[in-house]
């Protein structure tokens, strides 16, 4: 694993919505570049930027119509160099987003396949024999062209699904992993790959990783085949990093990802956090913690040290961790999040609570997830300080709630949410035992009880993190004695020791040093 990310705290960064400098209403990468001192400084030291190549925005960038070439709305290729020249030159890593599965109908690929004569594209992407029989399993497009066969898509029907074969073919039109076709895509991925990475990017996020081989009940040859994308990073580029957007933790290490995310969709483990009718965080105290602890420790030994567990504060396809919650609560999220193991992943604007904006158009598709998306909130000067446009050129709606958080106002304010994540953040820049690869352990996490005990250890020094988001107070008995322990951060209220009991005030957490 490459060694930067031992210590990596990520920032996703969604570029039509961060900072726009040339007035259009949308980001761009000058505005990326122009807010890196601002990621540093709230101690980030590592970027994924969401999907920034060609593309006709049918899927607001995740349907690709040329994956050399960046999205003019953007800039060009230069200015992304650009950028990461400068991010490099603030130690901060850069990833980007990889969409291996799909193109947009747009791309040339796609459009030569659509012949109806036989070329070298015909085979790249999965095409039934018969207009009359839709691949199973998938979505499909069919009386696109005058090519007889229904063509499977991943997601929109704007998204073409890439041909990679199938586990476990059972029809004539069902080609094997290892078909010419299906390896020249893995070799295009490659090149794809090698040419950003030779530009100076540190890795990739892989969308829709555990969906490339169809038909793979068991994710077994979607694992073979990302164990030969790690076989190509380790040999040619072993300082960077692959991260997948897969959610089973147990597969994507065994696959070869240096990470996986826990996401808002398959097992609860994530959801119960945040997200549920009755999350744990949550003021209502009704959540219940055994749910995320019983399934977090089965992904934790199941991956003993080979790979990163992260659980992200949210992303753009996720209603916003603010929803539901105010800033203590906020604060008791973040004190869990920048003390779990794994590389921790802020989703931009979430340090300030930016809100979830319910009722905002949808926009280039995204539907629910528009309200998620909105304009990064830097200041009360025009549009937030997002972009000079007119507010009716804007990509997404500002926030109009006249007291919508800002970075500003956050900045000037030693009680902000801000303040919070970045002290908790230098906190763990600052102690190895806080850090993505030491130890850790669950002290008391039982079924539906209030607080959350764990503990951080590097060998040297052990760290126990104390969590109670009920507004009620609540105790527990530990299997440790505590006497002595030190407390070295806390929010909310305050957390008493006596021996192995603890006695948490309502919506408060701590961290103690314990040797």
């Amino acid at each position: 694993m490459p060694k930067w990310l031992d210590n990596a705290v990520f920032y996703e960064i969604y570029p039509q919505s961060f900072h726009d400098t040339n007035a259009d209403g949308i980001g761009d990468f000058e505005g990326i570049i122009q807010k890196l001192d601002y990621i540093k400084m709230l101690g980030c030291n590592a970027i994924w930027i969401n999907p920034c190549f060609e593309s006709p925005f049918n899927d607001a960038g995740y349907d690709i119509s040329d994956y050399y070439k960046v999205a003019p709305r953007y800039g060009t290729n230069d200015d992304l160099k650009r950028l990461l020249k400068e991010a490099h030159h603030r130690n901060i890593h850069v990833l980007f987003d990889l969409v291996p599965g799909h193109t947009s109908i747009e791309h040339p690929w796609f459009r030569e396949s659509m012949k109806n004569e036989q070329n070298e594209y015909t085979h790249r992407y999965i095409w039934t024999d018969n207009t009359w029989e839709p691949p199973l399993g998938l979505s499909y497009l069919r009386g696109v062209s005058d090519r007889d066969g229904a063509c499977g898509v991943n997601y929109y029907s704007t998204q073409p699904a890439l041909n990679y074969g199938y586990a476990n073919p059972t029809r004539p039109y069902m080609k094997s992993p290892d078909h010419p076709a299906a390896l020249a895509n893995r070799d295009e991925m490659k090149n794809i790959m090698r040419f950003w990475m030779d530009m100076g990017c540190d890795g990739f996020r892989v969308d829709m990783a555990a969906t490339l081989i169809k038909n793979d009940p068991d994710r077994s040859e979607n694992i073979k085949l990302w164990q030969e994308f790690r076989e190509f990073f380790d040999k040619e580029y072993p300082d960077c990093a692959m991260i997948s957007e897969w959610g089973e933790p147990q597969n994507a290490i065994a696959g070869g990802f240096h990470m996986d995310f826990l996401l808002h969709v398959g097992p609860a483990a994530y959801t119960s956090l945040f997200r549920s009718e009755n999350p744990f965080f949550s003021k209502a105290g009704t959540g219940d913690i055994s749910v995320f602890a019983n399934q977090y420790s089965k992904f934790y030994n199941t991956v003993d040290g080979k790979g990163l567990i992260c659980i992200p504060s949210g992303n753009h396809d996720m209603h916003r961790l603010r929803e539901n919650r105010d800033i203590d609560d906020m604060k008791l999220c973040f004190v869990f999040l920048l003390t779990m193991p794994g590389s921790p992943f802020i989703y931009y604007g979430d340090e300030i609570g930016m809100k979830y904006l319910p009722h905002v158009k949808s926009k280039e598709k995204g539907y629910h997830r528009t309200g998620s998306r909105s304009p990064m909130q830097w200041d009360n000067t025009q549009n937030t300080g997002f972009s000079k446009a007119d507010s009716g050129s804007l990509y997404i709606p500002i926030d109009p709630d006249e007291n919508r958080p800002t970075v500003k106002d956050q900045l000037s304010d030693n009680n902000s949410l801000l303040k919070t994540v970045s002290d908790l953040i230098r906190m763990r820049l600052e102690t190895p035992a806080l850090q993505n690869c030491a130890g850790f352990r669950f002290v008391y996490a039982q079924e539906n009880k209030y607080p959350l005990v764990y503990e951080r250890s590097d060998g040297d020094n052990s760290y126990i993190i104390i969590i109670n988001p009920a507004n009620r107070q609540e105790s527990c008995i530990l299997d440790i004695e505590l006497d002595g322990a030190l407390q070295i951060y806390s929010v909310g209220g305050q957390i008493e020791i006596a021996g192995n009991k603890i006695t948490a005030k309502p919506v408060s957490a701590a961290i103690f040093k314990v040797n």
